[in-house]
């Protein structure tokens, strides 16, 4: 099964793409999703749902993993991530791929297995399950560990 990790924001939007065959997973391509930060808002947001599109379109993975809302102390942050997020539900929606959500408490758990872990501590880990020779941009990492999550849970047949 071939799954699409995202970790939606709005300047930088991460993904991964991890297979899994029988008991092992492997790393497929991640990369980031950066908007310019002087476009308008609402460009930037459509920007991230062309781009989920496109990653779709050319990977084609049958199920998504994403980042579920958060609570967060700045309101306008978590406003902008909900419509980065927003962006990518409706790109899986269009493109016919399934969604589930993680809270970070639950995707840190499942790749570091501490749910306060940092993000250099998840990208670490996130390299040794996948075996990756490059170190992934650190949003890109996070995204690989929401689709690694996503696995993990599948096999508790969720």
């Amino acid at each position: 099964m071939l799954v699409l990790g995202v970790d939606p924001g709005s300047k930088v939007t991460g993904f991964g793409l991890v297979e899994k065959k029988g008991h092992e997973m492997f790393f497929i391509h991640a990369g980031t999703i950066r908007t310019p930060p002087k476009s308008p808002f609402y460009e930037r947001i459509h920007e991230i749902f062309r781009s989920v599109t496109e990653i779709m379109t050319q990977f084609r993975p049958q199920e998504m993993a994403l980042e579920d809302v958060f609570f967060a102390k700045n309101v306008k942050s978590a406003l902008k991530i909900g419509h980065a997020r927003g962006a990518v539900l409706i790109a899986a929606l269009q493109c016919g791929v399934k969604i589930f959500e993680y809270t970070p408490l639950e995707i840190k758990k499942s790749v570091v297995g501490y749910g306060r872990a940092s993000k250099e501590q998840v990208r670490a880990m996130t390299e040794v399950i996948l075996n990756l020779r490059i170190q992934p941009d650190l949003d890109a990492s996070d995204a690989l560990a929401t689709a690694i999550c996503h696995l993990n849970w599948t096999r508790y047949g969720r």
